[in-house]
């Protein structure tokens, strides 16, 4: 009798390896999931934040433009006397009624022309 020599078969065919390398990929899958989420929400909330720093950026250069304008004289003199204030020896003046006062200007310099 000639030795038969019967295959054994292992226990885990292509179907059977296939089934596991997916299942290695579902289990690589959910374990990278949440360090990704976060990775990509971490940079989302940066870019909201560096739009946000450049807005402030340009708004203190814009508030040390207004600073250094309104530090001169020229506009320091200005603004006081917009607030009433007055030189040394200088009088302030009220004039009330200008519209009225106008209205009486108007007809009196008609009245010269004629």
């Amino acid at each position: 009798m000639a030795a038969v020599q019967t295959r054994r078969r292992r226990p885990g065919g292509p179907i059977t390896r296939r089934w596991l390398a997916v299942g290695a990929l579902l289990l690589v899958g959910l374990l990278y999931y949440r360090p990704l989420h976060d990775y990509l929400d971490a940079r989302s909330q940066q870019a909201v934040r560096v739009a946000a720093v450049q807005k402030l950026q340009k708004e203190r250069a814009t508030l040390k433009r207004r600073l250094r304008r309104a530090s001169s004289l020229v506009v320091l003199a200005r603004e006081a006397r917009t607030l009433g204030y007055v030189r040394p020896g200088e009088h302030l003046f009220l004039v009330k009624d200008i519209p009225q006062w106008r209205r009486r200007h108007h007809a009196a310099s008609r009245g010269h022309r004629r």
